[in-house]
């Protein structure tokens, strides 16, 4: 009894153990599916998009060609379509000659055909999208024109004094501040007003001896007279200063300091009563009739930019007035927080309206418009590295171009390089595609060349077998089973490398090998040992 109710529970796992499986394949094979009719990427790199929609259709295929006849080169007659190679859709890395049934996974081997991505003709990096998918994603695409594009260079930026507009007001001889007539810095001055007045004892003296000799009589005084004067400009005072003394025949001691020329005092280094010495600033004046603009201009554009060039300025504190001015100076500075270069402009400034800080926007206006080809700014990807646009092909197919991209203006991109008139652009999802087809080209670029780090880190086999035949490049070994990729066992030819192979090895002789599949499936031997007498006598083949 008790044996009895062993054997159906071993039936009843063995049943439930077949259904998994089925389950599986049939979850796989949905899940495949599902993943290309919604134009996602599967779990693993399949041949639906080179080939068949699914793996059912797939293995279907491969079933049809068996029973044709076909292999790799022949055209399917289904289809119309050249057969490239066949391969597992588990392991897209090996490529078979003939159909059939998967050393790797117990399912048959898929078709790839010729005429979609990744064939030996096409792009390895191109990216076929369905209709419904591109209607889902929304994806638009653009046009590549020729025509005219007129840059239109804008910036803002801040208002700041004109540094080539500035005086400074010294004290030509040592004396005392006696009056202010400006007390406080920003104020403003006018050519001419009086800034103070100082008192010079220094002077006194020269004048004294200028009068003496004056009121000596004598027709061999005017050497002396004319020496009495130029010890009065020495001492600090001006030929108009010297004439008041000549006509009203009288010491001056005090002196008024005027304003040389109009605008704002920004620093004031004098107080009343203070002793000052010959020399020193009290006042310093800028003028307010031009001012200057520093425009934060973008560096991508910054090769628009040239020193003379005109431009408008607007404050919003000043609506509805514009000021004329020219580009003075371009800083050989950029900012490196905003990737930005500075230009300094000249801006004329009638009545003062325009004070440092005050925030403007400028236009500048001598860009000549210039034929080029055209995109729209939104379809070119900038990764930092490269400049690249999604190009739209027949059938649904893209592909990444990488160009070589010029200025921008009102949304438009110049091409200098990569395009041509005509062809069609991503201008939204390209991030999508670019990805997709960045993935594709690494694994197309792995799968097809591998690096010898790759070569050398694959997973080696081994086994023992009988010399049927050695030939130039290969070896014909009759070897038992493999457990590892589940081979039987059987007689196959291996790759033979260059010095793989002992002396002493002949046709009859016993060996073991070590060996490691390829990218395109095939055994390439890696060790051959010949085996004792010892040995040779107790193996079985």
């Amino acid at each position: 009894m008790e044996h009895t109710m062993k054997l159906k529970l071993l039936v009843i796992g063995l049943i439930a153990a077949g259904v998994a499986a089925a389950g599986g394949y049939g979850l796989y094979s949905l899940g495949m599916k599902r993943g290309m009719d919604s134009g996602l990427p599967a779990a693993a790199p399949a041949a639906t998009a080179t080939g068949p929609q699914s793996v059912a259709e797939g293995v279907e295929a491969t079933r049809r060609h068996l029973q044709a006849g076909l292999k790799a080169g022949d055209v399917d007659p289904a289809n119309g379509r050249k057969i490239l190679y066949y391969h597992d859709p588990m392991v897209p890395g090996n490529k078979f000659d003939k159909p059939g049934k998967s050393p790797f996974m117990d399912m048959m081997l898929t078709p790839v055909y010729a005429d979609g991505p990744g064939d030996n003709g096409s792009d390895p990096s191109q990216v076929s999208v369905s209709s419904r998918v591109q209607q889902s994603l929304g994806m638009r695409t653009a046009l590549v024109t020729e025509g005219m594009l007129s840059p239109q260079l804008s910036a803002v930026g801040s208002i700041a004094y004109n540094e080539r507009d500035l005086v400074l007001v010294q004290a030509r001889a040592s004396g005392f501040v006696e009056r202010l007539h400006v007390r406080a810095t920003l104020d403003r001055v006018a050519k001419g007003k009086a800034l103070a007045e100082l008192y010079v004892p220094d002077w006194i003296a020269a004048q004294e001896e200028f009068l003496s000799v004056r009121r000596m009589q004598g027709g061999e005084l005017a050497a002396l007279i004319d020496a009495a004067r130029q010890r009065m400009r020495q001492v600090g005072m001006s030929d108009e200063q010297i004439r008041a003394v000549e006509a009203s025949g009288t010491t001056q001691p005090r002196v008024t300091l005027t304003a040389p020329a109009s605008g704002v005092v920004t620093e004031l280094m004098a107080r009343e009563g203070m002793t000052v010495m010959a020399g020193a600033p009290l006042f310093r004046i800028n003028g307010l009739g031009t001012v200057w603009a520093n425009a934060e201009v973008p560096e991508s554009q910054s090769a628009l930019l040239r020193p003379g060039a005109r431009v408008q300025a607007r404050s919003p504190a000043v609506p509805g007035t514009t000021f004329e001015g020219r580009v003075q100076a371009i800083v050989p500075e950029v900012n490196p927080g905003t990737r930005t270069l500075k230009a300094r402009l000249e801006l004329a400034n009638p009545g003062g309206r325009l004070v440092p800080g005050m925030f403007v926007t400028m236009q500048f206006m001598d860009m000549h418009a210039e034929k080029a080809l055209l995109v729209p700014t939104e379809a070119v990807i900038r990764t930092g590295k490269r400049t690249v646009v999604m190009l739209a092909e027949e059938k649904g197919r893209f592909r990444p171009v990488e160009v070589e991209a010029g200025i921008d203006s009102g949304g438009q991109t110049e091409i200098k390089r990569g395009l041509q008139a005509g062809q069609r652009v991503i201008v939204s999802s390209q991030f999508l595609i670019d990805s997709e087809a960045t993935l594709k080209g690494v694994e197309a670029r792995l799968n097809v060349a591998p690096p010898a780090s790759a070569a050398s880190a694959a997973p080696r086999y081994q086994g023992e077998a009988k010399v049927e035949a050695i030939l130039r490049d290969a070896l014909t070994l009759s070897h038992g089973a493999i457990p590892e990729l589940k081979w039987p066992a059987m007689t196959m030819d291996f790759k033979l490398a260059p010095r793989v192979l002992p002396r002493n090895v002949a046709v009859g002789d016993r060996v073991s090998f070590e060996f490691s599949l390829d990218s395109e499936g095939l055994a390439q031997l890696s060790a051959v040992t010949l085996l004792a007498p010892a040995a040779k006598a107790g193996s079985k083949p």
